[in-house]
């Protein structure tokens, strides 16, 4: 299956989705944001990174920074962070270099490595965008994390790209129904930017139509 570029979700929401499926809705249907000084300092931690107009090259190494991509086969649309060119003989061409050079997706986080595997799937998803378009195959790929200074290597397995493939199928699947899901409260919950604008407690409640077949039923009775 391919999707059209209109029904093309931000890659960026996997990590949100992951985090908290209430919170991808809250943001990428309802369109609601709220900022924090954790998403204001993130801003700024990428302001480098997302520059597309630096282009590096080191010796056999090219780094761009800020490169779109997108999956018709997923149907996603976003940026990099940096991705490497590194030089190697069983490499791909770019347009205007000489030789041939693999692909290295690397993605900037501002903190220090998750409990969670939402930067995983993040970036795991930028390397299957990136295997469609340049039609090569990226084993591996890195997080770097602000607050460690430090590299961390993701080995790309069948098991991982799966879990990206079922979770996007997901999203598309409440996007298209416009449906935002009801969460569980957590101690995530605290630490979400959007905590005034989701009211978790309020999930806790009966939905409308619970409250309204009750009292029919009652009356009924």
């Amino acid at each position: 299956m391919e999707y059209k570029e209109e029904d093309f979700l931000l890659l960026s929401g996997i990590q949100h989705f992951s985090f908290c499926k209430r919170q991808w809705a809250l943001i990428h249907i309802e369109q609601q944001w709220q900022e924090n000084l954790r998403t204001v300092e993130g801003h700024i931690f990428h302001e480098k990174t997302h520059d597309n107009s630096i282009k590096e090259k080191r010796g056999d190494l090219i780094i761009s920074r800020g490169m779109g991509i997108f999956s018709r086969s997923l149907g996603l649309t976003g940026a990099c962070d940096v991705v490497e060119f590194h030089r190697a003989p069983d490499g791909i061409s770019i347009f205007g270099r000489e030789g041939t050079y693999k692909p290295v997706p690397i993605e900037y986080k501002k903190g220090k490595p998750k409990e969670d595997e939402s930067d995983v799937l993040q970036l795991c998803a930028q390397a299957m965008c990136l295997e469609e378009m340049l039609l090569c195959k990226i084993p591996e790929a890195f997080l770097f994390y602000g607050e460690t200074k430090r590299r961390l290597k993701i080995i790309l397995d069948d098991e991982l790209r799966e879990r990206v493939r079922a979770i996007v199928r997901e999203m598309h699947e409440l996007y298209d129904k416009k449906h935002t899901p009801k969460v569980k409260i957590s101690k995530a919950c605290k630490a979400c930017s959007l905590a005034e604008i989701c009211m978790p407690k309020l999930c806790k409640n009966p939905s409308a139509t619970y409250y309204i077949r009750k009292n029919l039923m009652e009356v009924d009775g």
